[in-house]
C-alpha cells in the first residue's frame, strides 16, 4: 500500500511520516514525483486548499494521497492570516518575514489569542475526497522563543503550556499540535479503509 503526502515541505512532511506510521504502509511524497508541478493553493478555505492538492495528486499520480493546508487564527486579526499565513509578508517571504508583521500588527493588542488550525484531506485515485480538521488553541507571545519546529511557533504558546512550540521537542509538539491531532483523527477515521488496500 503506497500513500502520497501531497507536500514538498520538508518540515511538514517530517511530522507527518512521524505521526502516520501504519506498518505495511509505504510513505511517497511529492518530492518522488519532481515531474508533477506544485498544486496553486488558491482556495479561500484551508480546506478548499486541502481538498485541492489531494485531489489533484491523487489524480495526477493513481495514487491515494494526503494533504493538509494549516493555517494561524488570531483573534485580534479577525482570523488573520489564516488561509494566508504561508505567505503572509508577501509571495516568497521567509519565516521570519512573517513572523516580523504578525508582531507588527498585534503590537498594542489587548488579546492575543490565537489557534493553529489544521485541515487533512484523503483523496483515492479517482478522486473522491474526505477531511477532518484538528486545532489547537493558544496565545502569540511578544518575542521569539525556541530554535525547534518552523513557521510561527517561535511566538505561539499553546493552552496549558508555558514554552512556545518551538522550545517543545518533537515528542512533545506531536502529542498536541494541531497537525497531530488532525492526523490522530485521520488516523481513526481512515485506518480500516487504508488497511483493507494491503490485502
Amino acid at each position: 500500500m503506497k500513500l502520497l503526502i501531497a507536500t514538498r515541505n520538508s518540515h511538514k512532511l517530517e511530522e507527518i511520516r512521524r505521526i502516520f506510521d501504519f506498518s505495511g504502509l509505504e510513505v511517497l511524497s511529492a518530492f518522488d514525483f519532481p515531474e508533477i508541478p506544485d498544486v496553486v493553493e488558491d482556495g479561500d478555505t484551508l480546506e478548499e486548499n486541502a481538498r485541492k492538492k489531494a485531489r489533484e495528486m491523487a489524480l495526477a499520480t493513481g495514487l491515494w494521497a494526503l494533504a493538509d493546508d494549516s493555517g494561524l487564527e488570531v483573534d485580534a486579526l479577525d482570523g488573520a492570516p489564516g488561509v494566508y499565513s504561508a505567505r503572509y509578508a508577501g509571495e516568497d517571504c521567509s519565516y521570519a518575514d512573517n513572523n516580523t508583521k504578525l508582531l507588527r500588527e498585534l503590537n498594542g493588542a489587548s488579546s492575543r489569542l490565537a489557534r493553529f488550525r489544521t485541515v487533512m484531506a484523503l483523496s483515492d485515485p479517482q478522486g473522491a475526497v474526505e477531511t477532518v480538521e484538528g486545532v489547537c488553541p493558544g496565545k502569540i507571545i511578544e518575542t521569539l522563543r525556541g530554535e525547534h519546529g518552523f513557521g510561527y511557533d517561535p511566538l505561539f504558546v499553546p493552552e496549558g503550556f508555558s514554552k512556545t512550540f518551538a522550545e517543545l521537542s518533537s515528542a512533545e509538539k506531536n502529542k498536541i499540535s494541531h497537525r497531530a491531532r488532525a492526523l490522530e483523527k485521520a488516523r481513526v477515521a481512515w485506518k480500516d479503509r487504508l488497511l483493507a488496500l494491503q490485502g
